[in-house]
């Protein structure tokens, strides 16, 4: 993967925890909400896994809000 791809990975996984926890919620009522594995959800969180954009639609989903809030962050290149 090229370095440039790992760092905007690492971007989405930071704004998806910020997302997370602004909301006040942990990883396991997360996983419970959107039927998407604990594991998996912490993963991609640590930025150790990429995720489909069926997953980003389910992560979406439990954290109620659009797709493309999960998108909305700034991407330093």
């Amino acid at each position: 993967m090229k370095e440039k791809d790992k760092r905007k990975l690492k971007k989405f996984a930071e704004h998806l925890t910020k997302v997370r926890e602004q909301q006040g919620i942990n990883k396991r009522e997360l996983s419970f909400r959107c039927d998407v594995d604990y594991s998996k959800i912490s993963k991609i969180e640590l930025n150790k896994a990429n995720l489909t954009i069926t997953t980003l639609f389910e992560l979406a989903e439990g954290l109620g809000v659009h797709p493309k809030k999960l998108l909305d962050f700034d991407i330093d290149e």
